[in-house]
């Protein structure tokens, strides 16, 4: 592999791992054209996007003109959200049952309780889900009782007590059933549909990997494996939330079976507001923490994971690989570093988005109005499509202070 800190970077790879994301893609150019024109007008520089060339998997063309360099990206989204879709398709008893095994896995292994001694944050995203679907079927309960009662009391005296009793209930029945529709119609602005279906992904399997998503996990090592063989200065990987995890494991494969060149482009992973303990903390999420352990020490890559306190949807400055009790003596990544939403934002933007935490998650996709302006600076599009490698724009960045490393996890073994 070339010299990854001294590469000067003309033409770029970026493969963008989404989250647990039922949204097509286009939604993520759509963010890239968006933030990308404001940050490139808030720090002086330039972005422009264009159909990307070589076709196949959706994606975009990026002409950069950053740090007086012109730059060429292929940015490609490497596409699960089918996946995640078929796994939402479930009717409302069905989401309550997982609500219940979900529940139960995370409590029963005690994954929950060390849970929150890392971060009590994404805890808190996690367990909203379940408490506003018992919200809701306790006020459909509620409603339904006393419709059933209402109409038991209106009916004629001359119906007999059973018909009338038999009445009320099926109207209260009704009701429950029309209420909790309702909810769910209503999900594009709750989210506990949404969110349920997201931990309740990788509760199923108490954190081994489903074998549709094994499948394309292998069609991404094989997209990533021959953008290697290309003439291209970099390669990113970029991992977004569950992304993260999904990355580290697609990372690691690729490297294991020796098919990233040594005197091809430069490697990168960029991990971003990753919720890795969610799932390496769970019992059989053996191959994820063999796969963090062996990447830790690759020196065949350059990882930077980036994080925000802000982020209450995250485990913000948790080292992935120390806190899954997993790191080797000898750890050398990932680069744990803060997006610090309350200095990187201008005080009236971070008041804007304080409150908003599912828009505050996606922030490290989107533009900063106020970036101290130094090398190290976390800015998404000097990245993507800047003039330097990922190790060279981070060669001189220190990892947070604030970083938390100590292992809390109960499961260490490894597949």
């Amino acid at each position: 592999m070339s010299d990854q800190s001294n590469t000067t970077v003309k033409r770029r790879r970026v493969f963008y791992i989404p989250g647990y994301d039922p949204i097509p893609p286009r939604r993520y150019r759509e963010l890239y054209r968006t933030e990308g024109a404001d940050q490139a007008k808030i720090s002086g520089y330039e972005v422009s996007l264009s159909p990307k060339p070589s076709g196949g998997a959706f994606g975009w063309h990026v002409h950069g003109r950053i740090e007086g360099h012109e730059t060429e990206a292929d940015i490609e989204v490497l596409v699960w959200s089918d996946i995640v879709r078929d796994s939402m398709e479930q009717g409302i008893g069905a989401t309550y049952w997982q609500l219940l095994r979900t529940a139960w896995t995370y409590m029963s292994t005690g994954s929950l309780w060390r849970l929150m001694r890392l971060r009590k944050g994404p805890v808190i995203a996690a367990l909203y889900p379940v408490g506003f679907l018992i919200l809701q079927a306790l006020i459909a309960a509620i409603a339904a009782m006393g419709m059933a009662k209402a109409v038991t009391w209106a009916s004629p005296s001359i119906l007999p007590p059973l018909v009338s009793s038999l009445a009320g209930w099926t109207v209260g029945a009704i009701l429950f059933i029309a209420i909790l529709r309702w909810f769910r119609r209503q999900d594009g602005r709750f989210f506990a549909y949404y969110l349920m279906h997201d931990y309740a992904y990788g509760a199923r399997t108490r954190g081994a990997n489903p074998p549709e998503l094994e499948a394309r996990m292998a069609e991404f090592a094989d997209a990533i494996s021959a953008a290697l063989t290309t003439d291209a200065d970099e390669v990113l990987v970029v991992g977004h939330s569950s992304g993260a995890h999904l990355a580290v494991s697609v990372l690691s494969n690729l490297i294991r079976a020796g098919r990233v060149p040594p005197d091809g482009p430069a490697l990168g992973f960029l991990s971003l507001g990753q919720v890795v303990p969610m799932v390496s903390f769970l019992p059989d999420a053996t191959r994820l923490r063999a796969d963090l352990r062996f990447l830790s020490t690759c020196d065949d890559l350059t990882w930077i994971d980036v994080t925000a306190p802000g982020d209450g949807c995250a485990f913000a400055l948790c080292d992935p690989v120390a806190v899954s009790g997993v790191a080797p003596p000898d750890q050398r990544w990932p680069l744990v570093i803060s997006a610090a939403f309350t200095q990187t934002l201008s005080p009236a933007r971070w008041q804007e988005l304080r409150w908003r935490f599912f828009r505050l998650h996606f922030q490290y996709l989107c533009a900063f109005d106020n970036l101290p302006g130094s090398p190290g600076d976390y800015d998404y599009f000097r990245v993507t499509a800047g003039p330097q490698t990922l190790a060279a724009r981070f060669a001189d960045r220190k990892p947070s202070k604030s970083r938390l490393t100590k292992p809390l996890n109960k499961y260490t073994s490894v597949s």
